[in-house]
């Protein structure tokens, strides 16, 4: 009997990448099939399976006193329903003609092949790192995995001098900047944008901007950092722009991320115009009827402009990979695209954004009305009743839903969700005027911030 034809009475499928999209991908499918229906063999080269990477700036600031706390289910947990999980393995080729990935055991450095009948490339992303000098140096840290986050608290603990600077003010670099704080760090954030937040609009970033210098935070805007500076002891000392100089014991990098599509790249996989990888709405690699991807390394359809972005969040992967594992295991599902919606807070203020921006309604040709409105989050007279800024964008004589940004205190996030149904339903601002929301004294004055903001807009459509 040829034994290396025993493993062709069942299909293998292999998964690349082992956080949220492609470990959710791997217990879908073997919840639609068994071990002896599907083998399933993941790949990951850190140390964590399905872990919560948005929870680690809350880690660092002591919000989340464990680490195992954002660890949503253990290597052993996939073992133990029938998946051959193989951590500290990189994969670093993938031979689509063969249907082969080569992985390297990076404790051991050997190598080898392993052949799939069905493929899940799900890589992430990978942080920015700005080509300069000193970049490498210690003391400078990236934060993307578990094992970055216990980088940085290593190098926290045992780091003398209390200053730190964070390069970048988007979501990681504004969260990162609270949670130094909070460790006692005295902060300076260098941010090459106008306001810190570009994924709102200046205007609503300057709220962000008065709330961090609220904190203690030295926000320094309009300036790129050019230059790491070192000790004699090779740690970092200091940051250096084009016209100052700061000093740090530590940096933190929060630049954004690029979708970790190097390997797909190689294997000449179709990229969008972001770098990510390019799917059909079941996630199947487009031209590849045997490769999935999702996660951060694709790139979705933005449900209001029409266009492929890339959006790296969380909930986007798992859905990705539920998807995936329905379709992998002989279901069918699909995914239809998003509208751009994402939460964060900085200490109390809580910050909110879905749909589009003015510089992206701009960009894609869509002509707009644009209304800023102050309200509160309970009734005016109610106990605790906080201040709430919210921007809405709808298109000019259609009266179509574009965008919204929220910037308040407690309430204020989550009401973006309101928008988002709004912005997937297609709706009008002038019926959002309608929506019968919950009403209460504690919960919301009689008209809803949100929906004094679409009386607005569609007032000032109808007069356009």
């Amino acid at each position: 009997m040829d034994m290396s034809r025993v493993r062709d009475v069942r299909e293998r499928l292999v998964v690349v990448g082992g956080d949220a999209a492609g470990m959710s991908a791997a217990s879908q499918a073997r919840r639609m099939q068994g071990p002896d229906e599907l083998e399933i063999v993941a790949f990951e080269r850190g140390h964590f399976t399905s872990y919560s990477a948005c929870g680690i700036p809350y880690w660092v600031g002591g919000d989340v006193e464990e680490r195992d706390r954002l660890i949503a289910r253990t290597p052993q947990e996939h073992r133990d329903r029938g998946i051959d999980l193989r951590l500290r393995t990189e994969v670093v080729a993938i031979d689509v003609d063969r249907q082969r990935v080569r992985a390297r055991d990076l404790d051991s450095g050997d190598e080898s092949w392993t052949s799939y009948d069905k493929l899940v490339i799900a890589t992430g992303a990978r942080p920015i790192r700005p080509d300069m000098p000193g970049v490498d140096a210690e003391g400078v840290h990236g934060v993307q995995t578990l094992d970055d986050g216990q980088a940085l608290i290593d190098t926290l603990a045992r780091t003398r001098g209390r200053r730190a600077v964070v390069v970048g003010a988007g979501y990681i670099g504004v969260e990162m900047a609270e949670a130094l704080i909070k460790r006692g760090y005295e902060v300076t954030v260098v941010n090459r944008g106008r306001e810190p937040m570009s994924t709102l609009d200046p205007d609503m970033g300057r709220l962000v901007h008065r709330a961090m210098e609220g904190l203690g935070i030295t926000m320094v805007n309009d300036t790129e950092v050019t230059k790491v500076l070192t000790g004699e002891d090779g740690r970092v000392r200091a940051v250096v722009t084009e016209d100052a100089e700061y000093p740090a014991d530590v940096v933190v990098l929060g630049v954004g991320v690029r979708p970790e599509t190097s390997l797909a790249k190689a294997a000449g996989l179709p990229l969008g115009g972001h770098g990510g990888l390019l799917t059909d709405l079941g996630m199947r690699v487009r031209g590849h009827e045997n490769i999935w991807a999702g996660g951060d390394c694709v790139e979705v359809l933005d449900l209001v402009s029409g266009q492929e972005r890339h959006i790296p969040l969380g909930t986007h992967a798992n859905k990705h990979g539920q998807i995936i594992g329905m379709n992998v295991g002989g279901g069918y599902a699909t995914f239809p695209g998003v509208v751009g919606t994402a939460v964060s807070k900085v200490c109390d203020l809580e910050i909110a954004r879905t749909g589009l921006r003015e510089k992206d309604a701009r960009r894609v040709g869509l002509q707009f009305e644009s209304v800023t409105i102050e309200s509160t989050s309970r009734a005016g007279y109610y106990p605790g009743a906080s201040p709430m800024t919210v921007k809405m964008l709808a298109e000019r004589r259609t009266g179509r839903l574009l965008g919204v940004q929220i910037v308040g205190r407690e309430g204020a996030g989550k009401r973006v969700d309101i928008a988002a149904v709004a912005l997937t339903a297609g709706m009008t601002v002038e019926r959002m005027t309608a929506l019968d929301l919950g009403y209460a004294p504690p919960f919301s004055p009689v008209w809803d911030p949100v929906l004094v903001a679409a009386r607005k807009a569609a007032a000032k459509v109808r007069a356009s």
